[in-house]
């Protein structure tokens, strides 16, 4: 472990999860990928559990499969797999699997037989990313293989799903063209015989802003930890980036700070070396309007971030070593947000959580201090 900690607030991601859970009528499926978002796989999984998700999921199969060595038994899902994915294990541990065309079909249904047991697979449809999920003109291909191994018993097709291109922007008229696609692929779903519990197309943006795209069950992963891509919900911020202070040292104008010298002290002043870099979560791509909060004063980060460590002109503020800075949090006590990171790196708040490193420790917020409500 370094010296910086990420502090969890599970009260937050609870909030959070039941905001979404009265969003829909339907089931409410948390979505704990890349260590749920930053915070933990485990500690959100549970938290949501609690507060009302009905389901988890996660991308690969191992991730699946470390919930499961966790203890926890709640229905999961894994849907981006490579073609040789362990099936098996996943059909073991009684994991779903996603099928974005017949190849992995088949590939699911051979881990089925060698087992005996029939596989829970959800179909998965591409509506207009071109990424995951079957291409529409190969759909049919795929509803009627998937058909017919569930009639020989291989498989138990439980879901159909899909994903939105532009669900961040509300507006965008490819939402309303990818619902249609989606809706179509029920249909067409429907007509080969397969009749369908599960039928999931938004996540996070689309659960809050778009009706028409909750159908049976609704994917959450960014809004659990207090992120809101639509900016159209108040959601309460689960997570602090904090790392303390190594050295204080009093320099004389014009000493040139960090690796290559980006940075002159335009006066004497004093600065804070802090033990945290892009190792850590602190992004090297930050423009100079980056800063901290130290002392309850906001600092700016000074010269550039390297791995382990950055460097913050002080100008006045108390700070002593081992004293902590705040990289970013709810908001609440004028510390920079994690959308503020974002917009000072061109990149979405997604990144700045998921970029915080594993040898930053996962702290949760004890119930009697929890981080406070931060748009």
């Amino acid at each position: 472990m370094t010296g910086a900690r990420l502090l969890v607030d599970a009260d937050a991601i609870a909030a959070n999860t039941r905001l979404f859970a009265s969003l829909t009528a339907g089931e409410l499926m948390a979505v704990v990928k890349a260590q749920g978002y930053g915070a933990g796989a485990g500690l959100v999984a549970r938290t949501a559990l609690e507060a009302g998700a009905t389901r988890l999921g996660v991308t690969s199969v191992a991730e699946a499969l470390a919930l499961r060595v966790a203890g926890i038994d709640a229905p999961i899902l894994s849907w981006l797999n490579p073609i040789d994915a362990d099936f098996s294990a996943a059909i073991a541990h009684d994991i779903d699997l996603a099928a974005p065309g017949v190849a992995h079909l088949d590939a699911v249904r051979r881990a089925a037989r060698g087992l005996g047991r029939p596989a829970r697979v959800h179909l998965q449809v591409d509506c207009g990313l071109a990424r995951e999920g079957c291409p529409p003109e190969l759909w049919p291909q795929l509803l009627a293989v998937a058909a017919a191994a569930s009639a020989r018993g291989e498989l138990d097709v439980v879901g159909v799903m899909g994903h939105l291109s532009s669900a961040d922007d509300p507006a965008d008229p490819a939402n309303r063209r990818e619902r249609t696609r989606f809706a179509h692929a029920l249909r067409l779903a429907r007509a080969a015989g397969l009749f369908v519990p599960l039928r999931h197309l938004a996540a996070t943006s689309a659960t809050l802003t778009q009706p028409g795209a909750r159908h049976s069950m609704c994917r959450v992963g960014a809004g659990l930890v207090g992120i809101d891509p639509t900016g159209t919900h108040r959601l309460r911020g689960a997570l602090a980036l904090e790392a303390q202070i190594v050295d204080v040292r009093d320099v004389a104008a014009g000493t040139p700070v960090g690796y290559g010298h980006s940075w002159l002290a335009p006066r004497a002043t004093r600065l804070a070396l802090v033990a945290a870099g892009y190792a850590d979560g602190v992004p090297r791509t930050a423009t100079t309007d980056a800063a901290v909060l130290v002392s309850g004063r906001r600092r700016p980060i000074v010269g550039r971030v390297s791995m382990d460590q950055f460097v913050v002109d002080l100008d006045g503020a108390p700070a002593l070593p081992g004293e902590y800075v705040t990289v970013f949090g709810p908001g609440d006590r004028g510390e920079p947000t994690v959308a503020e990171w974002a917009a000072w790196c061109g990149t979405i708040p997604n990144e700045i959580v998921t970029g915080v490193g594993p040898r930053v420790e996962r702290m949760p917020v004890a119930a009697s201090a929890p981080l406070a409500v931060a748009r």
